[in-house]
């Protein structure tokens, strides 16, 4: 039952495909740090291969048909793919679906304030963080700023060699007896997560002169003022690029790689992908890490009301067509597992845990404990994915996100099986899992890819 190493199996060619894959990857890392960045990048990519607005078809009352391409965009943070088959679209759709969200902090709507003549920005962290990992890292910051009159600002500070850092300060260690005794989720606090943003008085004033100071320098900088603040989508990230990691450059290190790692295998399976009969589906979403929620998130009506439009397009929308497509679907949920850890050996299984070069991973269920939370994929869809990997020559093994009672967590896959549809969760194992800078495998990755290409064209 033991995996074999990818490694071992690869020749001077598929060496040279994975380097290709893992250097777009290391681009596509560093320009999407944030949502919006991620669908600025997917939105060219696709309109270069020929993909449409979905708007674009409503509005000027276009029939769809097989082989189209479509995309539908949600508030520039969720987007999701078609490529439309031969087979009507009512016998279903083979659905990639992964998250291009990721734990960072986020700016509060009143940040900026002053202390000890320092200015500050206040955050608010964004899922599931060590918070003690995010002190004395460089950090950037991108988003957006709305002004009042619809203008959007965007910004991103911080990755450029000739742009100052931000970060978040830690007390030294010559005075931090108390705070060493401290539980590891208290010894830096949530509302202690400040970024430090500035230290020179305007001259002149008295009261708040480096907060003032900030405030003009962002005025003549962005054109915003303070109460601009109210109307932002700021998110804190580390600051600096993709790497390969290893002597051996068999790995790569990076923020963001949850999920963006599936995001991104996914989506070029998915433009790989030309001629199909039974329409394939590429869905990348928000919100996956607090819960899946709001109008970005995959609970949302976004898929299924991207679906509908799509139907109707092809004149054969009806309630129970729509049902039938969405129960008929299948679906690999593709999000990454925890990577075992041999100097954490205690949290893991070793038998049931996902290991570095030994290819994508499938998880049957995930949850806790008692796989509560969890979409727990049936014994006849797991032997129908074992026979696409095997025919294809994919990599592959299974994994449970750790020991039984030691934690869990949760995906997008229990959303889409409320439909009815197949539903499994697969992707890349990744070691330092939601910490600045997490680690994956090339291997992991390559395989990832040929497995959700694979899927598309197979499942």
């Amino acid at each position: 039952m033991e995996r074999q190493n990818a490694w071992k199996t690869y020749d001077e060619n598929s060496l040279n495909e994975l380097e290709k894959l893992c250097k777009g990857y290391r681009e596509f890392l560093d320009k999407g740090k944030t949502e919006r960045e991620c669908i600025k990048e997917i939105i060219k990519a696709v309109e270069e291969k020929g993909y449409i607005n979905l708007a674009d078809i409503i509005k000027e009352k276009k029939t769809v048909k097989a082989g189209d391409k479509i995309y539908n965009i949600c508030m520039d943070k969720t987007v999701a793919l078609f490529n439309i088959g031969t087979k009507p679209v009512e016998e279903g759709i083979n659905i990639l679906g992964a998250h291009i969200d990721s734990p960072r902090m986020d700016i509060k709507q009143n940040p900026l304030y002053e202390k000890g003549d320092f200015a500050y920005l206040d955050t608010h962290y964004y899922g599931g963080i060590k918070k003690y990992q995010w002190v004395t890292l460089p950090l950037a910051i991108h988003g957006v700023v709305v002004k009042k009159d619809g203008t959007v600002i965007d910004i991103s500070v911080g990755e450029d060699k000739e742009d100052p850092v931000f970060g978040v300060t830690d007390l030294l260690i010559h005075l931090a007896g108390e705070q060493m005794e401290k539980k590891a989720n208290k010894v830096i606090e949530g509302e202690n997560l400040d970024i430090l943003f500035g230290s020179i008085p305007l001259k002149d004033e008295e009261k708040d002169a480096v907060k003032k100071n900030v405030v003009k320098i962002i005025n003549e900088k962005y054109g915003m003022d303070e109460e601009d603040f109210l109307s932002a989508e700021l998110e804190v990230v580390p600051a600096g690029c993709a790497r390969d990691a290893g002597i051996d450059r068999s790995m790569i290190m990076s923020y963001g790689q949850d999920d963006r790692v599936c995001a991104y295998t996914s989506l070029v399976a998915m433009l790989e992908i030309d001629k199909v009969e039974k329409t394939t589906c590429c869905l990348l979403t928000d919100k996956e890490e607090i819960g899946s929620v709001g109008a970005t998130g995959m609970r949302s009506m976004f898929f299924e009301n991207t679906v509908a439009e799509i139907l109707n397009a092809m004149g054969d929308y009806n309630d129970i067509a729509l049902r039938r497509c969405l129960a008929a679907s299948r679906m690999l949920s593709s999000d990454v597992n925890a990577a075992y850890d041999p100097l954490f050996d205690s949290a893991f299984d070793k038998n049931n845990a996902s290991y570095f070069g030994r290819g994508v991973v499938f998880c049957k269920f995930t949850g806790s404990r008692g796989k509560s939370g969890s979409n727990d994929a049936n014994a006849e869809y797991m032997a129908a994915i074992r026979n696409i990997m095997d025919n294809n020559n994919i990599c592959f093994q299974t994994a449970e996100l750790g020991k039984v009672d030691v934690g869990g967590g949760g995906t997008i896959a229990y959303i889409l099986s409320l439909y009815g549809m197949e539903v499994i969760d697969c992707g890349v194992a990744v070691l330092n899992m939601h910490a600045p800078w997490e680690v994956t495998s090339k291997a992991d990755i390559y395989e990832a890819y040929k497995c959700y290409k694979a899927f598309l064209r197979e499942a």
